[in-house]
């Protein structure tokens, strides 16, 4: 036996025994399972080696996997450099009677009481556990509300009803506890009549994640604390097994994060402000590549034309001064030149204009010239793609405080992914109303296309989330529209169905 030297007032070091078995039999194995388990805090125990005559014995095969000493001859472990005892497990009297006859005398014997006293461990062990399971799922349910008093904690079995419930729950929810235990989770603290699943699809439930994956699942949910100022909570919820390993109750974690949020919040928004002003301009440049392949089809017809009107005036001069008929021909030549010219004036302006990098700015326009501009740039790329465009727009003029481009940007990825979204063909809508009572408008995109699948939609507005083919898309469009509508006071909303289309709906606040 060997130990630390305590000098000084030192805390001594842990007394290190080297021990070798000989009967590696399931007495064995258990021994050497206890160890692994539970070691003992004042000693350090290492097994140096086990003997038995049988290579097949349960704690032989552990020991050789373990990769300790193993051997048939319970000599070879005399040879084991700083052994300190045996320890006999096989219960024979005369292995143990040959073991203190040729033992070194450094070595100690343990006789076979201690063997008795192994061998009764291990079944004893799976008895106690299998007794004491439900009690000890019990005692970890009323470590966690006791270890996490400061957080609001319920104990929820899988048909979503509350079992138990912490005095912070109780404040969270501000019910009293008999009034809380036995009921619903979504009825208690969201006032649901349904699981959070189906009353509100985009509130993901971690729940629901735990029995599904059988892991650790977390979230973070938003909450209307008034009508400025939300509530951010951060869930967190852990699985109880029974005996069969089945889970049969979910521990739920609440702690409210808002203020560790709000230290954070004015920081990461400049972050985002300043990220946003680059994203959008490199998304612009994106959708300027898409606007300038149909606009070159469409600024190639007129000049086409122009080309046609200017041969036939040059071959009418050619013949001599013109006639009455003649010059009536160059009028008319010189007016559809005119309007052919204004026309492609305009397209290149407009091109010029969005491609241009600016500050942002908020000032007040009317939102009906910014659905212009873009209609103008994308109704010849419908065209293209045999897209009919349907318009049902409001009369008022609509004024909003905003930045022009930023709008106009919203619009055009909107408009660009129904059109992605119809490489066939098919039917845009776009719609504006005006609620003059709550002071906004709406504005709907529809198309007919290909529609988002549902497992999609709760990514959507993900930063670089596409369904796109690699190439066909950044994946920032509709983080940005999601951004920039934010950023002008506006919500918006989505329905989709595969094979049916998509509708985009956005609400903005009026003048």
């Amino acid at each position: 036996m060997k130990s630390a030297d305590n000098t000084d007032g030192d805390i001594p070091e842990k007394i290190q025994l080297n021990i070798a078995i000989v009967g590696g039999g399931n007495s064995c194995r258990a021994f050497l399972e206890l160890l692994q388990a539970a070691p003992f805090p004042n000693f350090g125990i290492n097994i140096v080696g086990v003997c038995d005559i049988n290579p097949e014995a349960e704690g032989f095969v552990l020991a050789k996997r373990k990769g300790i000493c193993t051997t048939n001859d319970f000599r070879d472990l005399f040879c084991l450099e700083n052994l300190d005892c045996i320890i006999e497990l096989t219960n024979r009297r005369d292995v143990l009677l040959e073991l203190v006859k040729v033992r070194p005398k450094h070595v100690g014997v343990v006789d076979n009481n201690i063997g008795r006293l192994f061998r009764s461990f291990f079944p004893m062990n799976q008895w106690l556990r299998s007794m004491e399971h439900q009690v000890t799922v019990q005692k970890m349910s009323s470590d966690f509300l006791i270890q996490q008093s400061d957080a609001a904690i319920a104990v929820l079995n899988t048909d979503f009803t509350i079992a138990e419930a912490n005095e912070a729950y109780l404040k969270m929810v501000k019910q009293a506890k008999e009034d809380v235990l036995g009921g619903y989770c979504y009825e208690i603290y969201y006032g649901l009549s349904a699981p959070c699943s189906s009353s509100r699809p985009t509130l993901k439930c971690p729940m629901l994640e735990t029995l599904k994956t059988g892991k650790t699942a977390h979230v973070i949910h938003e909450f209307p604390k008034s009508k400025d100022e939300p509530t951010y909570c951060d869930i967190v919820t852990h699985p109880l097994r029974n005996q069969n390993g089945e889970i049969f109750r979910i521990i739920e974690i609440w702690r409210d994060i808002t203020d560790e949020i709000s230290l954070r919040w004015e920081e990461k928004t400049k972050e985002l402000k300043a990220d946003l002003n680059k994203m959008v301009q490199e998304d612009r440049m994106v959708s300027l590549g898409k606007l300038s392949a149909s606009c070159v089809h469409e600024i190639n017809n007129p000049i086409q034309g122009l080309l046609t009107f200017t041969d036939l005036m040059q071959e009418i001069l050619a013949e001599g001064y013109p006639t009455e008929e003649n010059l009536e021909k160059f009028r008319h030549f010189l007016s559809l030149m005119s309007t052919e010219l204004e026309r492609c004036g305009n397209i290149v302006s407009g091109l010029l204009s969005f491609s241009r990098e600016t500050q942002l700015e908020y000032k007040h326009l009317n939102f009906n010239d910014v659905l212009d501009a873009v209609l103008t740039l994308t109704r010849h790329k419908m065209e293209l793609q045999n897209i009919r465009l349907d318009t049902d727009l409001s009369r008022n003029i609509i004024m909003v405080k905003g930045d022009a481009n930023r709008l106009q940007q919203t619009l055009l990825n909107l408009i660009f992914n129904a059109i992605e979204a119809m490489p066939e063909g098919g039917q845009l809508g776009i719609l504006t109303k005006v609620n003059e009572a709550e002071k906004n408008f709406q504005i709907q995109i529809q198309d007919t296309g290909q529609g988002i699948p549902e497992e999609d939609l709760d990514h959507i507005y993900d930063p670089f989330f596409t369904t796109k083919e690699e190439g066909q898309g950044t994946g920032l469009g509709l983080s940005i529209v999601y951004g920039v509508t934010k950023n002008h006071g506006g919500k918006i909303s989505i329905k989709s169905a595969v094979g049916k289309g998509t509708v985009f709906t956005l609400t903005f606040p009026t003048l």
